[in-house]
């Protein structure tokens, strides 16, 4: 019994290193997710804000 639970174990651990090469794999090798940038941090987003606020006329 405890033969075949020393065999569980090693093939729960030898499937965890798998998925995780293959996550790392698919998400490019970076450690973390990349970062959602809203638009208030684009620049060309909030330089369009800042025309149509000064040229109203021009929408």
């Amino acid at each position: 019994m405890l033969k075949v639970l020393l065999i569980v174990a090693v093939i729960a651990v030898v499937v965890w290193f798998v998925v995780r090469l293959a996550l790392r794999r698919l998400d490019g090798g970076g450690g973390s997710p990349p970062r959602v940038v809203g638009p208030d941090d684009d620049p060309d987003f909030l330089r369009g804000l800042d025309r149509r606020r000064r040229d109203p006329e021009d929408d």
